[in-house]
């Protein structure tokens, strides 16, 4: 792991250019942090003083989700100022004060940016819309309506309807993938891409890192509006949403990203040392597109999909989606994530497959940081939160009301960080906070877990260490090793570096298994990480259920 270098007693950032390949990132929904001014809303003030808590952790970085003025129809993902802090986030020195703090305690700093939709509050869009002669007409997208008053397509909504909205003003419809109000800006528009690319050198020049890239496979749309085929299988976990009804050829995962992509990491390479790492949605496509985007090293340094987002929970899957990455793009570099502010927390979509909750998030946590490759973990994680229960009239995301009571959105990721299992709010905010507490999240809050060795927060406290001492674990090669009979919950692998080779075993399962390694070694040597407890005799390891196992190997 890139050093940190101490400076009167405090750690600051080294001068590793690559600090990203390997990095743990923390992801911070600025909401549900802390709250500094009692209004019940996290800010910038209140993740300033929380930042101990993350660098002691032992991760290297922190991305923050939108904190830029908004006006909030999709919490910050709609923004009217793309260089500016919502008040009820704080000012830009608030947002300077923070950078200050995460260097000197040795964390990167990487933001969201929102680059393929503004919100329709936006001075751009103000203009564009105003007629289809002023300077920003072709900004945003915009096409005449069919004949019959229709659409220009097929095109829909991530959120729900038709994905064009008419605008009476310049007698034309206007694309947006998500809300209304999140117009779509015109990448294909070489002046639209100079002023996005304007704003990204602002937080460039202000100190960031680096950035989160949201829907990356959305920037560029098919200039001929040809409408989209029907798809060709539906998961039935997709079937309320008709989005998932139609194959997105022409709407996102365009080739023309790839063009701008190329420009955006030419900005980033004037400031050495800063990152990227770009989501990408849902889709047949999006291992394709995780390797095509993370390629050559000219567009993202890293990428992560939503294929480890999901409910699916079996080690051959886990196996095979690693398998494809390694194979179609062995030489970029990954970027994993079980939970984020847009989907489920992972230990309650896999619940199901373990008798121990807590066990379970261990092991999954312990997976997680053992891929070859960058980590994303969202705050909570750490602590083994579940996805918290919300009534409905408690619900506050338009995508949750919209599909409830078989989606129930995204709220249940998104509540309140407990910190203090005995103060109001559980320490985030003396007001009533945005979204409500869960009580199930009390017994789980840092103050009962920070002096528990047997803690999930222990945990992976403890198996950061563990990985920062083992530079195979951070930079090194991944080699998957097959299952053994009787092993079907078993996923293995080797992580390579140098001259160290960690042996990394994970049973998935409920019940005890065992493991013969499927190679010959003249030394092995179990290494000691917490919560894990298995044992190796004659060269086979039995491993507990839900349980995980770290080898040293020593060849002859």
């Amino acid at each position: 792991m890139p050093s940190k270098d101490m400076k009167n007693g405090f750690a600051s950032i080294s001068s590793d250019e690559d600090w990203w390949r390997g990095a743990v990132i923390y992801q911070i929904y600025p909401r549900s942090f802390q709250d500094s001014n009692g209004d019940g809303i996290g800010d910038l003030a209140g993740i300033t003083a929380r930042l101990g808590y993350v660098a002691a952790l032992g991760v290297d970085a922190i991305w923050l989700s939108p904190f830029f003025a908004s006006p909030q129809k999709d919490f910050g993902y709609d923004i009217s100022d793309y260089c500016d802090v919502d008040p009820m986030f704080g000012s830009l020195d608030d947002f300077d004060a923070l950078i200050a703090e995460a260097h000197r305690l040795g964390l990167r700093v990487m933001i969201d940016q929102v680059l393929s939709h503004a919100s329709s509050q936006h001075p751009w869009f103000i203009e564009s819309r105003s007629s289809r002669t002023n300077p920003k007409a072709d900004w945003f997208v915009w096409a005449d309506m069919q004949p019959d008053g229709s659409p220009p397509n097929n095109w829909l909504s991530v959120f729900g309807g038709s994905s064009w909205q008419w605008d009476s003003t310049r007698r034309q419809y206007y694309l947006h993938n998500f809300l209304a109000e999140q117009p779509d800006v015109n990448l294909l528009n070489p002046e639209a891409q100079d002023a996005i690319l304007d704003t990204v050198r602002f937080w460039l020049e202000r100190g960031v890192d680096g950035f989160r890239l949201d829907t990356t496979n959305f920037y560029c749309h098919d200039a001929r509006l040809r409408s989209n085929p029907p798809a060709d299988f539906v998961e039935k976990s997709k079937e309320i949403e008709p989005y998932h009804y139609q194959n997105h050829l022409f709407d996102k995962n365009r080739p023309e990203t790839v063009d701008f992509l190329r420009r955006f990491r030419a900005l980033l390479n004037e400031y050495p040392g800063s990152a990227s790492v770009g989501e990408i949605g849902y889709g047949p496509q999006s291992l394709d597109l995780m390797a095509e985007y993370t390629s050559n090293n000219d567009k993202l340094n890293m990428a992560y999909t939503f294929d480890f987002l999901g409910d699916e929970y079996d080690a051959d899957i886990f196996r095979k989606r690693i398998a494809r990455f390694e194979e179609k793009a062995a030489g970029s570099w990954p970027c994993w994530a079980f939970s984020n502010h847009d989907v489920s927390r992972h230990v309650s979509r896999w619940h199901e497959h373990a008798d121990d909750i807590g066990q379970l998030a261990k092991l999954m946590g312990s997976l997680l940081l053992s891929l070859r490759g960058s980590v994303c973990c969202y705050e909570g994680e750490e602590l083994g939160l579940t996805e918290a229960e919300l009534a409905y009239e408690d619900l506050v995301d338009p995508y949750g009301i919209r599909l409830w009571p078989e989606f129930k959105g995204r709220d249940g990721c998104r509540t309140p960080m407990p910190w203090d299992s005995k103060a109001d709010h559980a320490g985030f905010s003396p007001a009533r906070p945005w979204l409500p507490v869960d009580s199930n999240h009390l017994p789980l809050a840092v103050n009962r877990q920070e002096t528990d060795p047997t803690s999930v927060l222990s945990h992976y406290r403890a198996f950061l260490a563990f990985r920062r001492a083992h530079p195979a674990m951070i930079k090194g090669d991944i080699e998957l090793l097959p299952a053994s009979v009787g092993g079907e919950a078993i996923l293995a692998f080797r992580r390579v570096h140098a001259d160290e080779e960690v042996l990394c075993i994970f049973n998935l399962g409920r019940l005890p298994a065992q493991y013969k390694p499927p190679f010959d070694v003249s030394t092995f040597s179990a290494l000691d990480v917490p919560s894990f407890r298995n044992s190796v005799s004659d060269g086979v390891i039995s491993l507990e259920g839900t349980s995980a196992f770290f080898g040293k190997i020593e060849r002859k």
